[in-house]
């Protein structure tokens, strides 16, 4: 599995030395980023700066969340690996530590993720996980898009591996993700339906609305061939990959009606690293179109990030931190109160295709933000190590 992602790299060395490099800092942060006391991991380390630089990283919160989806990365190192990351457990045996404490869960994403852990990891309380969602999914209630696609992604691994039939449950689960897209357009929209999302932007969605949907529809096909979903899940990567920036970056906020950027930036470490190449190895594994040109470009703009890049070609700050066991969260404006998204947000809601090309001057993307999070690493190692099941 490793093999043929990382080979999706061997005519480029340098590439595909970097997305070892990446690994190796994943499976060297995660553990700091681990608490023992309470079993869980943070919600945060942020960079803490002086004059000479980042000193050290402070940690905060925690995450369920970030949890489960360091869980579904790790499972894909070999055991005596997996246990330096959960203090002692396999990742098999730490979803099963969520499968506990779901019953204080309350949020749809957090226990839909904590389902997907336990199918991949092959947990037996596979079935009580599964109930826990079935209970926070109340049929006909609006969701966010990307909760419901970790809701589909999570029953698609559980199938087969429980004696409960959850074909029912997973036509359902498809059919809203697909009947959530407005008209034509091939990108998804924030949320399911409308309830959740103010009118004034309920045009705009992410990055993240898009890949996790492809994903889910992409697997879904896998497991059983559904041509409908291989198709929106082959559209939707489509669009997002003729909108990428010329430096490979995946742009973060987009008008789901029309299939237009709305707002570029902040460009996240986690879409070029881990989130997009995750999505597009599974659409292409599944059967959809091979997206490896732009997997490359955005991971290529982890060294080269144009937007902070001097005169002499380097990054004024390198967003990959070895020594810390970090990558740098994002690029970003650094606009007081994200003031460029929500003057765009407004503007296209009325003209999809204004850019108010001044405010790219006057709120350049030089700022840094200096913190990274759990998940971003546990997808990491998700996206590279993964693949089809044998």
């Amino acid at each position: 599995m490793t093999a043929s992602r990382l080979a999706s790299l061997a005519h480029d060395e340098p590439l595909q030395a970097l997305a070892r490099r990446l690994l190796e800092l994943a499976e060297a942060g995660l553990p700091a980023m681990y608490l023992p006391e309470e079993e869980t991991f943070l919600f945060t380390r942020v960079g803490t700066v002086s004059p000479e630089g980042v000193r050290g990283l402070a940690s905060r919160g925690t995450s369920t969340r970030y949890a489960a989806i360091t869980a579904l990365g790790a499972r894909f190192l070999p055991q005596e690996r997996q246990r330096t990351l959960f203090g002692g457990r396999t990742a098999e045996e730490f979803a099963g530590l969520l499968v506990q404490r779901l019953p204080g869960v309350s949020d749809l994403g957090d226990a839909a993720l904590i389902a997907w852990a336990a199918a991949e990891t092959g947990h037996a309380k596979l079935s009580d996980a599964l109930d826990r969602v079935a209970a926070l999914d109340a049929p006909g209630t609006p969701r966010y898009t990307v909760e419901a696609a970790w809701v589909l992604s999570a029953l698609v691994a559980a199938r087969g591996a429980v004696d409960v039939d959850v074909e029912e449950r997973i036509t359902a689960a498809r059919d809203r993700l697909l009947a959530a897209r407005a008209g034509d357009s091939p990108l998804f929209p924030h949320a399911t339906a409308p309830g959740l999302v103010p009118g004034y932007r309920s045009h705009v969605a992410c990055f993240a609305d898009q890949t996790y949907p492809l994903q889910a529809l992409a697997r879904l096909h896998a497991s059983r061939d559904d041509p409908r979903a291989l198709a929106a899940a082959d559209a939707c990567a489509a669009r997002i990959c003729a909108l990428q920036g010329d430096g490979g970056q995946w742009w973060w906020h987009y008008d789901a009606r029309h299939g237009t950027v709305v707002e570029g930036y902040p460009v996240y470490s986690v879409h070029q690293h881990a989130m997009a190449p995750s999505a597009l190895f599974d659409l292409a594994e599944a059967g959809g179109t091979d997206f490896g040109p732009q997997i490359r470009r955005g991971l290529r703009w982890m060294t080269e990030v144009p937007e902070i890049t001097g005169p002499g070609g380097a990054p004024r700050e390198p967003v990959i931190r070895d020594e810390l066991g970090v990558t740098w969260r994002k690029v970003h404006r650094g606009d007081p109160k994200k003031a460029v998204r929500a003057v765009r947000g407004l503007t296209t809601r009325v003209a999809p295709h204004a850019r108010l090309a001044p405010l790219d001057r006057l709120l350049p993307p030089l700022a840094v933000d200096r913190e990274c999070r759990p998940y971003e690493l546990g997808w990491l190692l998700f996206a590279w190590l993964g693949g089809p099941r044998g």
